[in-house]
C-alpha cells in the first residue's frame, strides 16, 4: 500500500480571486477539498504541477525534486 504524501498546505489559506488558488500552497478548492482522497500518484502529480505554478507564479525559477518517484 502506497502511504499518502503530506500535504502541500503552509497555513496560509487564502484563495486569490483571480487566478482561484490558494496563496500559500497554489492549489485550487477542488484540489484542496481532494487531497485526502487522492492516491500517492495523483498527489506527487499534483505536487510537480504545484513547483510549476509556484514558479510561473513567483519568478522564482523550480528547483530540483529531491523526492523519489511514487
Amino acid at each position: 500500500m502506497q502511504t499518502a504524501l503530506p500535504s502541500p498546505c503552509i497555513s496560509i489559506c487564502q484563495i486569490d480571486p483571480h487566478s482561484g488558488q490558494c496563496v500559500g500552497c497554489y492549489r485550487s478548492r477542488q484540489e484542496i477539498a481532494r487531497w485526502g482522497r487522492m492516491s500517492a500518484e495523483e498527489q506527487a502529480a499534483l505536487l510537480n504541477d504545484l513547483r510549476d505554478r509556484r514558479a510561473e507564479q513567483t519568478g522564482v525559477k523550480r528547483r530540483p525534486t529531491r523526492r523519489r518517484p511514487v
